[in-house]
């Protein structure tokens, strides 16, 4: 393709090439979906014994609407533990969900329940090495819930980190099944973000004791719900929305309230209607198709949403038979503005976004704009349009009504025509360190280009400990390998936050280069993340070397070490393992380890198993506009 573009063709041709390019494995997950689909409720088909021992648990009365095969029956699978705030508010959702499916027609029954765990618990231990395998876990253990061929359509109630993602390929394996995601809302204000980062800092320096730090992390993270700054979780609810797998305006009322409980029940109602048996057959299969793919990328640009999400889109994605690369992902990057700030890339949480117009107007903006789909399909009906509107209880009943049409709150949420920046918050950056990712929605202007020596640690201990010593007080590219999924399960390296922070505040010119991940809540650092291939691998990154002058450019995408092509090629690869795999459960893992797949592809131990390439595909012809040149790069580097 060539000549200038715009926007919205811009859009419409990432769409396009994704979609020719996904062709021969979406239609034959298609084709799986469709032997799936049969008349009458899915248990009229399983033998005698199997479907006794199916209801053989149940009340009389529901025994009874069990064998009569006419009725649809709505699996509940839930993330509910009471360790985490996020899915605390789940407790009591299972027995209002049932309810509220009897009174819309149907029969409902816990499916089963899945891991959650909280990466805000295992910062810095070694248990966030099971953190990102956990959401594969969360698809095994989904699909094991849904195996029993009871149900005819799925609930499913999860929030965080890898939850929903992990639900969600878990739902995609079973895509005949209508699938709606229930969230249970953030946890209202608490002290602020600012001040929260502030504390962290002077902890750092030893200018504040461990009690002043945990009274500030407690009146931050102070109840049920979600965490409110801007990070995977809230990031999760976001595209669940944009991408049409909740009810419209479902992601961000609080727990508790009145019009949380509605909307719940609403839900529950709503996946009733719209199974197999109905006139409105809504399978989950055909929700996730390479329309609402692109939207939920386009939703995560135009709000600076979390970086976890270039690995997890991806996953998702395949998991649908839908080949989505980091290369669309950054095109898509160059045309899509920023139009919310919340912090980490700004000062307001996720209730002040919400106050602000919340998703119903950012998707206003973005459709109005053409950067959104309109014509796909979601749980609410047809059309994107509808997420434009808000709920609200209104004499006892849930109602739905237009939505803000400007901005409460311009220092939060804007306009398309006035955005934060022309370009979406995350970019992905290339060059003989193989390409990674790079949150720049919270990196200021003069911090997003610098050049600057190597000091390269293996683990983020290494780090801290000469950070504490007083071993890095020069301008630096910090680089901290063998961090990747196939290393040690790729941890959040979110802990770094605040030396690197006190490190900038100081003067010093700094970034970080990693093959690990930092967080959805990742900071004002420049951060080549997700380096691939990784140090595990051979890639470059483990030819790295002390003192080796690193350049990360976020403005033109780039990052290059200096050192002329045929030393760096004849250097070796520092690829051990940092520490044995043992404690913390990690021994149980080693099989993920030994068969994960790279960043760039979803970091997936599943593979070939969902009929996709474990190579890396083309991502197609450039693009190019007025004062834009987007390169779409076809190279990788994987070993």
């Amino acid at each position: 393709m060539t000549g200038p573009i715009g926007p919205i063709t811009a859009i419409q041709e990432i769409t396009d090439r994704i979609a020719r390019r996904s062709e021969p494995t979406r239609s034959a997950y298609l084709g799986r979906v469709s032997e799936s689909v049969r008349s009458g409720p899915s248990r009229g088909r399983l033998g005698c014994a199997n479907l006794a021992h199916g209801f053989a648990a149940m009340d009389p009365q529901e025994k009874t609407v069990l064998r009569g095969v006419t009725k649809p029956n709505i699996a509940i699978v839930s993330a509910y533990n009471d360790l985490l705030s996020a899915h605390k508010p789940f407790e009591d959702y299972p027995a209002r969900i049932k309810k509220s499916v009897i009174r819309a027609g149907g029969i409902a029954q816990f499916a089963g329940g899945v891991p959650a765990m909280c990466d805000g618990i295992t910062q810095g231990r070694d248990g966030m090495q099971l953190s990102l395998f956990s959401r594969d876990v969360i698809a095994m253990a989904t699909g094991v819930a849904l195996s029993h061929e009871m149900f005819d359509a799925a609930v499913m109630l999860g929030v965080c980190d890898k939850i929903v993602p992990g639900l969600l390929i878990g739902a995609l394996a079973f895509g005949h099944l209508p699938t709606i995601l229930v969230p249970a809302g953030p946890m209202t204000s608490g002290i602020p973000n600012g001040e929260k980062a502030r504390i962290r800092k002077l902890f750092e320096q030893g200018l504040v004791d461990r009690q002043t730090l945990l009274d500030t992390e407690a009146a931050s993270y102070h109840g049920p719900g979600t965490c409110t700054f801007y990070g995977t979780a809230n990031s999760n609810q976001l595209l669940m929305e944009v991408m049409g797998l909740h009810l419209p305006g479902a992601s961000l009322p609080n727990p508790g309230t009145e019009l949380r409980d509605a909307l719940t029940d609403a839900a529950a109602a709503r996946v009733t209607g719209i199974t197999a048996q109905s006139q409105q057959y809504t399978p989950i299969a055909h929700v996730i198709d390479e329309k609402a793919v692109v939207n939920g990328v386009v939703g995560l640009l135009a709000t600076g949403g979390s970086t976890n999400h270039t690995i997890h889109l991806v996953a998702v994605a395949r998991a649908a038979g839908i080949a989505l690369t980091w290369d669309d992902i950054s095109d898509l990057g160059r045309v899509v503005p920023l139009l919310s700030r919340i912090y980490p890339n700004g000062s307001a949480d996720v209730n002040h976004f919400h106050a602000a117009g919340g998703i119903g107007l950012l998707i206003r903006e973005l459709l109005d704009a053409g950067l959104l789909h309109d014509d796909v399909l979601t749980v609410a009906g047809p059309g994107l349009r509808r997420y434009t509107e808000e709920p609200v209880v209104a004499d006892g009943a849930l109602q739905w009504r237009p939505g803000p049409t400007r901005t409460l709150d311009a220092d939060v949420l804007r306009p398309v025509a006035d955005p934060f920046s022309p370009e979406g918050g995350i970019r992905i950056v290339h060059g003989n360190l193989g390409q990674a990712v790079v949150k720049v929605s919270a990196v200021a202007p003069e911090h997003q280009v610098i050049t600057a020596p190597a000091r390269v640690f293996d683990t983020d201990a290494g780090f801290l400990a000469a950070f504490r010593a007083g071993d890095l007080t020069q301008d630096v590219v910090v680089v901290i390998r063998q961090q990747g999924p196939a290393a040690n399960g790729m941890p959040e390296l979110h802990g770094l936050t605040s030396a690197l922070g006190v490190m900038q505040d100081r003067g010093q010119r700094v970034a970080l280069v990693t093959d690990g991940r930092m967080s959805g809540a990742s900071g004002a650092i420049p951060a080549a993340i997700h380096v691939t291939p990784e140090a595990a691998f051979g890639g470059p990154i483990s030819r790295v070397c002390d003192g080796d002058v690193i350049t990360l450019d976020c403005r033109a995408s780039t990052l290059l070490v200096d050192v002329e092509a045929a030393e760096f090629a004849a250097r070796p690869s520092v690829t051990h393992s940092a520490a044995p795999a043992f404690g913390a459960g990690r021994e149980l893992f080693a099989a993920f380890r030994a068969t994960v797949g790279p960043a760039d592809l979803g970091a997936s131990v599943f593979g070939d198993a969902l009929g996709m390439t474990t190579s890396s595909p083309a991502a197609g012809a450039p693009i190019t506009g007025p004062g834009l040149e987007i390169h779409s790069t076809d190279e990788r580097l994987h070993a």
